[in-house]
């Protein structure tokens, strides 16, 4: 298995413990939490269930979950019996199955999609509770693992729990996507042949999810393998997008209006922006679906630099979505060969930029080991300022440290060493010139390029203090 040590290691500690366990395992579709559960336990597990997708159990949902329950069991050696018409004896039932099987050994059970199963009226949360409150808490050779894409609704109905479940977790995963460096050790293990500067945009494209990497075929270009999966009839993933919001929300539209709108802006939107640009207006749904975005990971909130508290931003970062949504039309209208053909366009092009801000954002621990200070407590965050003279400054990253220096880094996805002109070098000299004069006279700014190659030695190269490249944003 690529990369997952730390979460192996975890999941074999809980498996040997001596009481019983209740884990949670969370992250975004295919991300692969329950490949993760399959090959750690492979042979050990005694009980598996997955819920059905609420996209295929519109009518009847509770009966047809229920059923799904009951031939679960049948499956794995429980005698037929009655079938089960509510939660609460679907549970029982789960329990005299497992009492039957008990040799004293480790018993795992592992409930996979469990958010799916909990459909409206159904009972599901009590049942559960009773399940575990009353039974499971109390079998000290029982493990349960629940897992889901429904981040939100694993963190609020059992990690966040207050009531019958309150604090009855005693473990939680949340699995995340791929670095680059194990994006790399994943393709080398499948074979496939990229250079690191074609890994670092498929990364852009995919964002390290595990399933999706896997559609890459060794003999294909980065190219020809983004027209397979995007903009060719059949075209593998050209339907993932509206998948993906259906499996993580019970209210798809809404999330992807929000996604629809951080979308348009690089830095993303303070609340009230947001609010101006979407149909619905302020107020406790807003605040409800801005968590659940950011508890799944499609983005973040952060306080721009100049601002402390007074304005929250919040700002897309899932590689995917990005992805989906610059190349909705063409994705929908599936030119031949687009990516082929445009590879080297325009419009590309100045994606690739963007998306390689992105790319940066989710690898911090990277820059900063580059940078060598992993030891030092950080913030990150963009900064914009509007100036009475002058068009005003962007900055793609800033990171504030507690050590008094405040790394100013330009972000440069470039096909060769990276040049500063006179122009530029007068630019970044107003930036810096703007930005120490809002940070504390204690503290110094250093002008920092993370770029793909390296920086061209010239007149005006001194202007960066600081050189980071991809191969150390590859570091593990």
């Amino acid at each position: 298995m690529i990369g997952r040590k730390k979460e192996i290691a975890e999941l074999n500690r809980l498996y040997d413990s001596k009481k019983a366990e209740l884990l949670a395992i969370y992250g975004r579709r295919r991300v692969g939490k329950t490949y993760l559960v399959d090959e750690t336990f492979e042979g050990r597990i005694t009980f598996r269930h997955a819920g059905l997708s609420p996209t295929e159990t519109a009518k009847g949902a509770l009966r047809l979950q229920l059923r799904n329950f009951y031939n679960s069991l049948l499956d794995q050696g429980m005698p037929e019996s009655k079938a089960p018409d509510n939660w609460l004896d679907a549970f029982f039932i789960l329990e005299q199955f497992l009492k039957s099987k008990d040799t004293g050994e480790r018993q795992l059970v592992f409930l996979d999609e469990l958010p799916w199963l909990d459909t409206p009226r159904s009972g599901f949360i009590t049942a559960f509770e009773a399940f575990w409150n009353n039974w499971a808490c109390h079998r000290k050779n029982l493990m349960v693992i629940v897992c889901g894409s429904a981040n939100s609704w694993i963190l609020d109905k059992l990690i966040n729990n207050h009531g019958g479940l309150y604090n009855r977790v005693t473990y939680e995963i949340k699995l995340s996507p791929f670095s680059l460096s194990e994006c790399e050790e994943y393709y080398s293990e499948q074979g496939v042949s990229f250079s690191r500067y074609d890994i670092a945009q498929s990364y852009m494209i995919l964002g390290g999810v595990p399933f999706y990497l896997g559609y890459m075929q060794r003999n294909k270009s980065l190219a020809q393998n983004i027209d397979d999966l995007f903009f060719s009839k059949g075209a593998k993933l050209s339907d993932e997008y509206d998948r993906l919001f259906a499996s993580a929300f019970s209210n798809p539209e809404a999330m992807k209006e929000i996604v629809a709108v951080l979308s348009g802006r690089n830095m993303g939107y303070c609340r009230e922006e947001l609010v101006a640009r979407l149909r619905h207006s302020d107020g406790g749904t807003l605040s409800k679906h801005l968590k659940a975005l950011i508890a799944s990971d499609f983005i973040i909130s952060y306080y721009p630099f100049g601002e402390g508290k007074r304005k929250e931003y919040f700002r897309l970062t899932d590689s995917f979505c990005l992805f989906y949504l610059h190349f909705k039309s063409k994705i929908n209208s599936k030119p031949e060969l687009y990516w082929e053909k445009n590879v080297s366009g325009h419009e590309i092009s100045s994606w690739r930029g963007f998306a390689f801000e992105r790319l940066c954002f989710n690898h911090i621990p990277q820059i900063k080991k580059a940078l060598g200070i992993s030891g030092v407590i950080t913030s990150e965050s963009a900064w914009s300022k509007k100036a009475d003279d002058e068009d005003g400054v962007q900055i793609d990253l800033l990171i504030l440290r507690n050590d008094n220096v405040v790394n100013m880094c330009e972000i440069k996805y470039y096909s060769d060493d990276y040049t500063v002109d006179k122009d530029y070098y007068r630019t970044m000299l107003r930036r810096t010139e703007i930005l120490s004069g809002m940070v504390p006279k204690k503290c110094a700014v250093y002008g920092t390029l993370i770029t793909t190659f390296g920086l061209k030695h010239n007149e005006y190269s001194g202007v960066f203090n600081n050189l980071v490249t991809l191969d150390d944003l590859f570091e593990a």
